[in-house]
């Protein structure tokens, strides 16, 4: 059947008149907020109080809403920021291993300062050269620590000359060619340089390890005088090397003496100076025969020259101190 184009509720009269009252109704309230509406903007304060009771009436709902909403807040930044504290102490660690490598190396920088400071007042630049040249080649797998430089006796190196850099002492012209020549540097076994504590009169010898290492043995046995950190430098005894030449730094104490790092490591110098012989005519002294035989030349290193046996630093006493010629070494 089809529908009835009635638009009535249905037939019921209550049904009609509800429906009729809430048309009435709806229509009152909005001739009544829309005359409130134009009153507020004629009188803005006239509204003021009933506002404020509002306000206050509802005041205690909002004020639990408010705490409820900063409350849940507060506590997912705790469960997040408890999920996320393990990355973030990662983190400052991180942070705080690479700070403390900064402040490692800036410390290693001041204190690299402080001996190059301390190693000015110990160069001496007044002597003559005889040349400069740059080292060219080492011997980093042999027993021996040899040298090659780029001089030779074209250029007036001779054997037994000392070889210095800007900062102290590499060794000693071991064997010369035309063009080049070798070097027998301080770290090598038979080398053996007299020495003395810069700040002292405390003598001693500085022996090769073949490492890069040096062995300070004192000569006045007894109680150790000597501190981590020491410099020591060349004696002028022997006649090879002059007085005043930077060698090695004290790094750990032995009974006898102690342990010293190299100040002119060969590895990190590229040219070097080639000075004259500090005392030539008390090597040829000491090469003079004596007791009608003549010297001996074991064909090794003439070490034993510089490692005499003179416990006075002064330059007077290199004769003494000298036992054997600046032979040249052809050994490996």
């Amino acid at each position: 059947m089809a529908p009835s184009g009635s638009r009535r509720s249905g037939y019921s009269r209550r049904a009609q008149y509800n429906l009729f009252t809430g048309y009435i109704v709806a229509g009152v309230g909005a001739l009544l907020g829309a005359g409130l509406l134009i009153l507020s903007f004629f009188q803005p304060t006239l509204f003021g109080t009933p506002r404020g009771a509002a306000q206050d009436a509802v005041s205690p709902a909002t004020h639990s809403a408010a705490w409820l909403r900063t409350g849940s807040r507060s506590l997912w930044d705790s469960i997040s920021g408890y999920y996320r504290a393990g990355s973030k102490n990662a983190l400052l660690k991180q942070e705080m291993e690479l700070a403390r490598i900064r402040l490692a190396e800036a410390e290693a920088v001041r204190a690299e300062n402080r001996r190059l400071k301390g190693l000015l007042d110990l160069r001496d630049d007044g002597r003559p050269q005889v040349a400069v040249a740059r080292l060219v080649s080492s011997t980093p797998t042999s027993t021996r620590r040899f040298a090659y430089l780029g001089a030779g006796a074209a250029q007036g190196v001779r054997v037994g000359m000392p070889v210095r850099s800007a900062r102290g002492v590499v060794g000693r012209i071991l064997e010369t060619a035309r063009g080049n020549s070798r070097v027998l540097l301080l770290t090598d076994p038979e080398s053996v340089v007299p020495v003395r504590r810069a700040t002292d009169e405390t003598v001693a010898f500085a022996e090769g390890r073949g490492d890069s290492l040096l062995r300070i043995k004192l000569i006045n046995l007894g109680l150790n005088p000597l501190k981590k950190g020491d410099i020591f430098v060349t004696s002028g005894a022997g006649g090879y090397y002059p007085p005043g030449i930077a060698v090695a730094i004290v790094t750990q104490l032995t009974d006898d003496g102690g342990l010293a790092r190299i100040i002119s490591d060969p590895a990190a110098t590229d040219f070097v100076a080639v000075e004259p012989i500090f005392e030539p005519q008390a090597l040829t002294a000491a090469a003079a025969p004596e007791d009608g035989s003549q010297g001996a030349d074991d064909g090794t290193d003439a070490g034993p020259a510089d490692a005499g046996t003179a416990a006075s630093p002064a330059p007077g006493a290199a004769a003494a101190t000298a036992s054997d010629p600046p032979a040249s070494d052809t050994s490996e």
